[in-house]
């Protein structure tokens, strides 16, 4: 098996640095689809180039283990290669059932906060502030009353606009994507932390655009932040982030911005079909001599 196999693993490392560049100034609701989507892509391929891979491992298992001997049989990558893959399939398939369980659990515990409110409204007597968007069907949106005495009415307003963004445009399924993709290629894990900050972005305009006031949802996310962790919200990057772009006025780009990062997965998904190519011709090369 060629170089092909393994340039799955070098480019998610180049469509995680376009991304970062191409999605500065893109909308946010298209930057969350398109990162959400290019993740999930590298991380199939990851995942396929790994099992050529470890399935290599066969040669080793009678009957093809007494085939080695043979001359003109194409030699499979060394045992020590396909070893590590396996173990990085093992590992991803560990870190996924984990993330999957700690996300059923924690919408779990949060459905069992409350019975929504005719207006998909959750108040929970809890002193830290939070506000979350519950999903489910139907989804609804948790309160805390530490949050609600932190804020005033129109902040108020702010934040359920903002958590019912995320219900409506289905934010869950996205971020879940990419935490997923992360998962089974950590080298990922930058474009799922981008995925879940563009998904507050694009709730941030959507509930500007409802309010009319870019300037108190900026107040708005910076006060709910300080409320919930002072120090967090001072040193956290995306909060500070979020409000200055919230500062500005709104994006503009079109998704023409993600064709770079795009292509980078289009390139994925071909060396994919080549390493799927050679490791068919190595597999049937062995299986008839066998």
């Amino acid at each position: 098996m060629t170089l092909a196999v393994y340039l799955p693993a070098l480019l998610s490392l180049l469509l995680v640095a376009v991304s970062r560049v191409a999605v500065r100034h893109a909308p946010p609701a298209v930057a969350t689809r398109g990162l959400a989507l290019a993740a999930a892509g590298a991380a199939a391929a990851y995942t396929c180039c790994l099992g050529f891979l470890a399935l290599t491992l066969l040669d080793d298992v009678p009957p093809l283990s007494a085939l080695d001997h043979l001359p003109g049989l194409p030699k499979p990558v060394p045992g020590p290669v396909a070893l590590v893959a396996a173990a990085l399939l093992g590992w991803g398939a560990v870190r996924l059932v984990r993330d999957l369980r700690l996300r059923r659990d924690t919408t779990r515990r949060l459905r069992a906060a409350g019975t929504p409110q005719a207006d998909g409204l959750v108040v929970a007597d809890w002193a830290a502030p939070h506000a979350i968007a519950v999903p489910g069907r139907p989804g609804h949106v948790l309160v805390t009353t530490g949050l609600l005495r932190a804020l005033d009415g129109r902040e108020r307003r702010v934040v359920l606009a903002h958590e019912r963004a995320h219900l409506r445009h289905r934010h869950d399924r996205l971020v879940s994507v990419a935490a997923a993709a992360a998962a089974v290629n950590p080298l990922l894990v930058p474009l799922r932390d981008a995925v879940a900050y563009q998904a507050e972005r694009w709730a941030d305009e959507e509930a500007a655009a409802q309010i009319g006031d870019r300037g108190l949802v900026a107040r708005c996310v910076a006060k709910a932040a300080l409320a919930a962790s002072p120090v967090l919200a001072l040193g956290g990057g995306s909060v500070v982030a979020r409000v200055h772009a919230l500062r500005r006025p709104a994006p503009r780009g079109r998704w023409t911005r993600l064709l770079v990062p795009g292509a980078v997965v289009a390139g994925i998904g071909l060396v994919t079909l080549v390493a799927a190519a050679e490791f068919a011709a190595l597999a049937a090369a062995w299986l008839g001599a066998a």
